[in-house]
């Protein structure tokens, strides 16, 4: 039995007439009546009574009316889910994101894609740091990764989806929390709360080499695990911390100050980073979703 032999079938069915069956199908009756003649033979069974005047279905050919459609319906359907996969309207796209400061656009990417391409799948993987996120992306753990690296491996393609500028998060109480801005040099005698030093780490980076090119060295008196643990110590008045003014837009503490500053060439963007040999089609679609959200934000 075949796809074409079952279509012949459902013709002959719908019309009880082998002419107008042909019609339908665009090809000639002895064809057709061939076709069903293998059918019945395959299945052993007559599937319809027919003379010089009617064609009526036997009870054979009565039971096998609702399988036929149901193979019809399955094929349709499997070549639907490929010419899907292929425009990338349908498939899984797993995203590592670093940080507080990528929530709110993991977050509203999650709602366009949910509403505007159903058929992806984002499985979302948060990470404390960016690091960690590229290694994932390099090792094949994730298609995207979102955070901010200096150094971005020969095999990932990459681009920013959110510039950003840097900011010292101060307690409410600090002399320097009601200024417009602020320069590193003010800065130089200031306890810090710095995130891990590690290979890769771009905000320790930061504050070490802005610290150095002005003459001095930060006094950083406490290694905080993440950004929510260092702005809680912040509004404990234990010390500052350089960190990004994408996460002062996350963050709602009243005892936290966030001054920007004032020093643009420290800058870091966000990007979002994908390996070069991804086909993916639905991984394009999530990127587009990403740069346009940027151009929300």
């Amino acid at each position: 039995m075949d796809v074409e032999q079952l279509r012949a079938f459902l013709a002959v069915a719908d019309e009880l007439h082998f002419g107008r069956a042909a019609e339908r199908l665009h090809v000639a009756q002895p064809p057709l009546s061939r076709t069903i003649k293998q059918l019945e033979r395959h299945l052993g069974s007559i599937l319809f009574d027919r003379n010089t005047r009617s064609v009526k279905l036997t009870a054979s050919g009565q039971a096998l009316i609702e399988p036929a459609r149901a193979v019809l319906d399955a094929l349709r359907s499997a070549e639907n889910a490929v010419k899907l996969a292929d425009g990338g309207d349908t498939g899984l796209v797993r995203i590592a994101f670093a940080g507080v400061s990528t929530h709110r656009l993991v977050a509203r990417l999650a709602r366009v894609v949910r509403s505007q391409h159903p058929g992806i799948e984002l499985e979302l993987s948060s990470q404390n740091f960016a690091q960690p996120a590229m290694k994932r992306l390099v090792g094949g753990g994730t298609d995207v990764a979102l955070g901010r690296w200096d150094v971005i491996p020969a095999e990932v393609e990459s681009r920013v989806v959110m510039p950003d500028k840097l900011v010292v998060a101060l307690a409410d109480t600090h002399a320097l929390a009601g200024s417009r801005r602020v320069t590193i040099e003010r800065l130089a005698g200031e306890n810090f709360i710095s995130l891990p030093l590690h290979d890769g780490s771009v905000l320790p980076d930061r504050l070490r080499r802005l610290a150095h090119a002005h003459g001095f060295v930060a006094n950083v008196v406490q290694i905080a695990p993440d950004t929510q643990t260092a702005l809680a110590l912040v509004g404990a008045e234990v010390g500052c911390h350089l960190t990004l003014a994408s996460v002062a837009r996350n963050v709602t503490d009243p005892h936290v100050v966030f001054v920007p500053l004032d020093d643009p060439t420290a800058d870091v963007d966000m990007r979002a980073a994908w390996r070069r040999d991804d086909t993916n089609p639905a991984l394009r679609v999530v990127l587009r979703e990403v740069v346009l959200l940027d151009e929300a934000l």
